[in-house]
């Protein structure tokens, strides 16, 4: 029982060191200098979000017998816009047959992801561009926990807006058809429609960013540890 108990004070004692080496590990981390590497990573991660305003997020495509060109529906970072030819609005088209299944027209002003999302994007960029300014790993590595948070939230908040939409179906519908969910990536059968959903240019850009964000801080970490193990050389000579 004594040893025991001595084995137990010896954890106790030993365990705040082994946590405040590994805060010291973590703070060391965070307070060491981006390199220019690094910096010009941030500074063109932060750059290329403006394609995000320009290029959709996503694209969904209806076929048909009756459409056998697809019925396009492009989603961007603020809003709704499916394909136009002279004859056919495709978005018109789309809610029109969603109608007759009892789903929700597709309305911008149903989706509180328009108003916040160029929001947040424009936010990714500036604390991309002021890492690179400030030029700290802390600062970089606060911008790429948000980007992980801000990803991961996107996409839930479109799968949840999915589900909703194919499970919130009109009773009184001309057409009954089960509640379903659209599919967020891949190809689905939904009625007599083939739909393909996929990410389309801006989606890959965010990804781009997120990529260039974590090779940033790979890089200053790389750069760093480097600079350190030759100051040790240096000065154990």
């Amino acid at each position: 029982m004594e040893e025991k108990a001595k084995e137990r004070s010896i954890l106790k004692e030993a365990n705040p060191k082994g946590i405040d080496r590994i805060l010291a590990l973590v703070f060391d981390f965070l307070e060491q200098p981006l390199s220019i590497g690094s910096r010009l990573m941030a500074v063109a991660a932060g750059l290329i979000l403006t394609l995000v305003f320009i290029f959709p997020l996503w694209n969904m495509t209806f076929f048909s017998n009756q459409y056998t060109d697809g019925l396009v529906l492009d989603l961007y970072a603020f809003k709704l816009e499916g394909g136009k030819t002279p004859n056919r609005d495709d978005l018109r088209e789309i809610n029109s047959l969603n109608h007759y299944i009892g789903m929700r027209p597709l309305l911008e002003s149903d989706f509180g992801e328009f108003v916040w999302l160029p929001f947040a994007i424009g936010g990714l960029s500036i604390l991309a561009l002021r890492a690179a300014v400030l030029g700290k790993m802390s600062k970089l590595a606060d911008v790429f926990v948000l980007f992980v948070y801000f990803s991961l939230y996107s996409f839930w908040s479109f799968y949840y807006r999915l589900y909703t939409y194919g499970h919130q179906l009109d009773p009184t519908a001309a057409i009954k058809v089960p509640p379903f969910t659209p599919p967020l990536f891949g190809t689905q059968e939904v009625g007599n429609f083939t739909v393909h959903s996929y990410p389309d240019v801006a989606s890959f850009v965010l990804f781009a960013y997120g990529i260039l964000l974590f090779v940033a801080i790979l890089w200053a970490w790389r750069v760093s540890a480097r600079v350190r193990r030759q100051a040790r050389s240096v000065g154990a000579s």
